[in-house]
C-alpha cells in the first residue's frame, strides 16, 4: 500500500516536471536571476512635481518560453504603500500575443518608458521593483519580485520662495522748482519805469510770488532780466535804450524789496527779501532791436496781409531800411503802431526758487505727531526711510486712509504684507489697487505672487507675462515656476544676472553643477547652510567625496535639521557607505 502511494507521487511529480519542461515557464523562473535590467534615471528623480523612468531588460537566450507572454509591472514602493507604473508584455516569437518580441535562441532586449507619476512626498525614500508573470495559455508563474532602483531625488523642492515682489515708487523730491515772469512796458525811446506798470497784474503777481517765496523760506536764484527795444529806432539809440531800460528796472526792483522791508502797511505786510536788495542779484541781457519779437507779433496779430509784409521786411537785411520801412508801416497799420511795437518795449523779468521739502527727520518726526498733514508723498517717501516693516506698514496705511483713490497706497500695503508672509491679506490689497490701476503692470506681477503662492502656476505665470513691462522683477518670478514646471534651462534664462540661490539650483538641475558652485560663492545667501547644502549636491553629483562631506558638515553645523534631510537624500545613496558621511548623519 506504501508503495503505491510512492508511486502515486513520483509519477505526479514527473507529470508536473514535465509540463514545466513543455511550456518552458519553469526553466524561465530558474534562469530569473540572468535577466539584466539598467533603470534610467537611477536613483528615479522628481521633475515638473512627477516621477518617470526608463528601463531597458536582456534575456539571455534559451530561457524566454517560444509561447509565452510575460507581463512585467514596475512598483514605486514606499512606507505604507506603493504604486503600480503601467506594465510592459514580452512575447516569444511563437506567441500570437502583441508585445515586444523576444527570441528563445538568441535572447533579447526590450525597452520601457513609464507614463509619469504624480510624486508624493511617501516617494522620497523608495525602491523601483519590478514583477513579472509569465504565461502559457492558461498556466502563469510569478518570476521573483526584483528591486531594480532607488528613488527619490527631489532637489527641485528646495527652490525658494523668494519672489520679487514690486513697490510704487514715490514723486518725492528734495526741492520744489517754482518759476514766475512778468513784464514791464515803457513809452517808445523812454526808459523810466512808470508806476501804472509797477501796479499791472503781471507785476503784482510776480511781487506775490516773492512774498510767498520768502514767507516759506524759499531759496530764490538771481533774478533774470531781459530788456528789449522795438525794432523801429536807430540802432544806436535802441542800444542805449535797451540798457537804460535793464538799468531801470533793477533799480525799480531793488527799491521795492527795500520798502517791502521796512514796509508798516497792514494791508501790504513787510517781508525780508534781502537778495533783491543786492544789485548782484539782477542778471540782464539787452536786445537793441527786438526784430524776432516783432516777427512773433505780426504772426499772432489779425493782420490780413501780415504774410507778405513779414517777406517784404525779410528782404531788408540792413538795419537801417527795415527800420525805415517798419515807421512807415506804423503809419499805415494802426495795429503795428498802437498794439503790436508798444509791446516790444520792454523788460521781462524772470525769478526761480527752490521750495524746501521736509527733511528726512522732519517727515518721521511729523508722522509722530502730525500724520495728518503729510502728503501723500512724504508718506510713501518716508516708509523707505526705515527697515521697520511695521513703522512702513503704518506709513503706508495712513496713506491709504488718506488719499484711498492713490494705487500706490493699497499697492504698497499688500508689499509688506507679502514680506510678513500674510498671503490673503496681501491678494486683498493687490485686488484692491487693480481696481484703482486696471492692467497695472507693476501690480499684476504682485498678483502673479500670490497666485503662485496659492498654487495656481498657470495663472500666476499669465499674470508675470501681462506685466514685464514693470521691469525684470515679473521675469525673475518666472524662473521659480520653471523650476517648479521642470524647465530648467528656462529658469536659469529668466533668472538672468541673479546670483541668488534659485540661480543656483536651476543650474545645477540644468546640468551645469560648476556653474551651480560659482552662483552660490557670488550669492549673498552664500554662507546660509542650505546654500552649502546645494553645494553638496553639486559635489555628489560630481563624486567629489570630500566635496559632500566638508559643505554637508557646514550645513549641518549652521541648521541641524539639514542631518535629517541628508540621510534621506537620494542625492547621497553612494556615499551613504562612506565613514565620513555615516558620521554625520547617523
Amino acid at each position: 500500500m506504501k508503495n503505491q502511494r510512492l508511486q502515486s507521487l513520483a509519477l505526479a511529480v514527473a507529470t508536473v516536471v514535465a509540463f514545466s519542461g513543455c511550456n518552458g515557464l519553469g526553466k524561465l523562473v530558474k534562469n530569473a536571476d540572468k535577466i539584466t535590467y539598467k533603470v534610467t534615471p537611477d536613483p528615479l528623480q522628481m521633475h515638473g512635481d512627477s516621477v518617470g523612468l526608463s528601463i531597458s531588460g536582456t534575456y539571455p537566450a534559451k530561457i524566454f518560453p517560444k509561447k509565452a507572454t510575460v507581463t512585467v509591472t514596475p512598483y514605486i514602493k514606499y512606507a505604507g504603500g506603493e504604486k503600480a507604473l503601467k506594465p510592459v508584455v514580452l512575447v516569444g516569437e511563437k506567441s500570437e500575443a502583441k508585445g515586444q518580441k523576444i527570441s528563445n535562441a538568441k535572447g533579447g532586449s526590450f525597452n520601457y518608458t513609464s507614463d509619469k507619476v504624480a510624486y508624493m512626498p511617501e516617494m522620497k525614500v523608495a525602491t523601483l521593483e519590478l514583477r513579472c508573470t509569465g504565461a502559457v495559455k492558461s498556466k502563469t508563474k510569478d518570476l521573483p519580485a526584483k528591486k531594480v532602483a532607488d528613488g527619490t531625488v527631489i532637489t527641485p523642492l528646495l527652490v525658494k520662495s523668494d519672489e520679487k515682489p514690486i513697490l510704487a515708487k514715490d514723486n518725492f523730491t528734495k526741492t520744489i522748482p517754482h518759476s514766475v515772469s512778468g513784464s514791464i512796458y515803457f513809452v517808445i525811446n523812454q526808459s523810466q519805469v512808470r508806476g501804472t506798470e509797477l501796479k499791472s497784474d503781471e507785476i503784482k503777481a510776480f511781487r506775490e510770488f516773492i512774498s510767498n517765496g520768502v514767507e516759506k523760506n524759499w531759496a530764490f536764484k538771481p533774478m533774470n532780466i531781459s530788456a528789449y527795444a522795438s525794432p523801429d529806432g536807430e540802432l544806436a539809440l535802441n542800444s542805449h535804450l535797451a540798457e537804460d531800460r535793464a538799468k531801470e528796472t533793477v533799480k525799480s526792483m531793488m527799491d521795492w524789496a527795500k520798502d517791502k522791508k521796512a514796509s508798516k502797511d497792514k494791508k501790504d505786510k513787510s517781508i525780508n527779501f534781502t537778495p533783491g536788495t543786492a544789485k548782484e542779484f539782477y542778471n540782464t541781457v539787452t536786445t537793441a532791436e527786438d526784430w524776432d519779437g516783432f516777427k512773433k507779433a505780426m504772426e499772432a496779430s489779425s493782420l490780413k496781409d501780415k504774410d507778405l509784409i513779414l517777406r517784404v521786411l525779410t528782404m531788408y537785411p540792413d538795419g537801417p531800411t527795415r527800420q525805415k520801412e517798419i515807421k512807415n508801416l506804423a503809419k499805415t497799420w494802426v495795429e503795428v503802431a498802437d498794439k503790436i511795437l508798444p509791446r516790444l518795449r520792454r523788460s521781462v523779468l524772470t525769478l526761480n526758487a527752490d521750495e524746501n521739502s521736509r527733511t528726512d527727520a522732519q517727515i518721521a518726526a511729523t508722522f509722530k505727531t502730525a500724520a495728518d498733514s503729510l502728503s501723500v508723498e512724504e508718506l510713501i517717501y518716508g516708509a523707505t526711510l526705515t527697515n521697520d516693516l511695521n513703522t512702513k506698514l503704518a506709513m503706508y496705511q495712513k496713506a491709504e486712509t488718506k488719499f484711498a483713490g492713490d494705487w500706490r497706497c493699497a499697492n504698497n500695503v499688500g508689499y509688506i504684507y507679502i514680506l510678513q508672509n500674510k498671503l490673503n491679506d496681501a491678494e486683498a490689497e493687490f485686488k484692491k489697487a487693480d481696481g484703482l490701476s486696471a492692467n497695472n503692470p507693476i501690480v499684476k506681477n504682485n498678483l502673479g505672487i500670490c497666485a503662485r503662492w496659492k498654487g495656481d502656476r498657470k495663472a500666476a505665470m499669465d499674470l508675470y507675462k501681462s506685466a514685464t513691462a514693470a521691469g525684470t522683477e515679473p521675469t525673475y518670478n518666472m524662473g521659480i515656476i520653471e523650476i517648479q514646471n521642470g524647465n530648467y534651462a528656462a529658469a536659469v534664462s529668466d533668472f538672468g544676472s541673479n546670483n541668488t540661490f534659485n540661480m543656483a539650483l536651476a543650474t545645477l538641475l540644468n546640468g551645469n553643477n560648476e556653474g551651480c558652485m560659482s552662483t552660490i560663492d557670488n550669492s549673498t545667501t552664500k554662507d546660509d547652510a542650505i546654500s552649502f547644502y546645494l553645494k553638496a549636491v553639486a559635489s555628489a553629483r560630481q563624486g567629489k567625496a570630500d566635496g559632500v562631506t566638508n559643505n554637508l558638515r557646514t550645513a549641518i553645523q549652521k541648521d541641524a535639521s539639514f542631518k535629517a534631510m541628508a540621510k534621506d537624500d537620494a542625492e547621497f545613496i553612494k556615499f551613504r557607505d562612506n565613514a565620513d558621511f555615516k558620521g554625520m548623519v547617523n
